[in-house]
């Protein structure tokens, strides 16, 4: 992937937590073995781990779109930087900036790019505290993508996809919620389940989830024509998909799968859909909700 060829952003910022991580006020204040509990709890029972720990502090439960892996902890830093790191995440943001501004542009609207804050084992959002065992999320409330770059080490080591392209993918995973936003996509859905039961709710989160991956896939498909990214590139984006499906998660942290719990889809689901950008590079086929067995079939208006 040629990563230093793309532009580097200026909107991505940092700031770092310390110590344990506590809620505050009249809540439980949990420390990260306790936090790690809660979150193997909260796959076990099909769970978002922010609103468990949310309800644990006493808080309300955060909106907000995670990746529900449990990575370790790493230093993190500024976008301008020495570090190759945070260099890759800065190019990668940047150019994903060009890529739906043009997009936007060609649809006779403004895309206005979100700030990616990287941290170091928590950070406070406008959705609440967030922790690094949670993954990289995105926040609606302050649109934000917040990362914890130890991610990138736990997506290679533990879930077996490593590779420039395969963390690219998980930025542009997230970067697609952004786009959900801006279309006016998320509110919509908010509307929607508001009040439903909580198997509407998941399935509606799986849909939003998949169609993240297809928005993904769309910049991938940007970059492979321009040269940033060949064949193997595009490989190793796949491995990355199918590595945090929830199938797959499920089945290592609890031995067994429950579909039903499901809130990003399974392995299959969601390569399926990245690649689906990958080929059209056409928001209109990223249209999950129109799917009905939420499996790939292309076609569609705009979502």
């Amino acid at each position: 992937m040629k990563w230093e060829d793309m532009r580097s952003s200026n909107n991505v910022e940092e700031g770092s937590g310390g110590g344990g991580f506590g809620f505050g006020g009249p809540g439980i204040r949990l420390g990260g073995g306790a936090i790690i509990v809660v979150v193997v709890l909260s796959l076990l029972l099909g769970k978002n781990p922010l609103e468990m720990l949310a309800l644990l502090g006493g808080g309300e439960a955060p909106t907000v779109q995670t990746q529900s892996l449990p990575p370790a902890g790493s230093g993190t830093g500024a976008a301008e930087t020495a570090d190759p790191q945070k260099r890759f995440v800065s190019k990668v943001l940047g150019d994903t900036e060009d890529v739906w501004g043009s997009i936007f542009q060609q649809m006779g609207t403004r895309y206005d790019p979100p700030k990616l804050h990287l941290y170091s084992g928590y950070v406070q959002s406008a959705c609440g505290q967030g922790q690094a065992a949670m993954g990289p999320f995105y926040c609606p409330g302050d649109q934000k993508v917040y990362l914890d770059m130890s991610f990138f080490q736990e997506l290679s080591q533990r879930f077996g996809a490593p590779g420039d392209f395969a963390r690219a993918y998980v930025i542009a995973h997230e970067i697609g919620h952004h786009v959900q936003n801006q279309l006016g996509l998320m509110d919509e859905v908010q509307r929607k389940t508001a009040n439903a039961p909580e198997r509407v709710r998941n399935e509606v989160s799986v849909r939003q989830e998949l169609q993240a991956d297809c928005l993904a896939g769309v910049w991938g498909y940007s970059a492979a024509k321009r040269g940033l990214i060949d064949a193997k590139d595009v490989e190793a984006g796949i491995a990355a998909a199918m590595a945090v499906g929830d199938d797959r998660i499920q089945q290592q942290s609890r031995g067994y799968v429950v579909p039903e719990a499901f809130t990003h889809g399974s392995s299959q689901q969601r390569a399926q859909w990245f690649k689906v950008g990958l080929t059209t590079g056409d928001i209109r086929q990223c249209n999950t909700f129109a799917s009905r067995d939420m499996r790939a079939a292309g076609g569609g208006s705009r979502p």
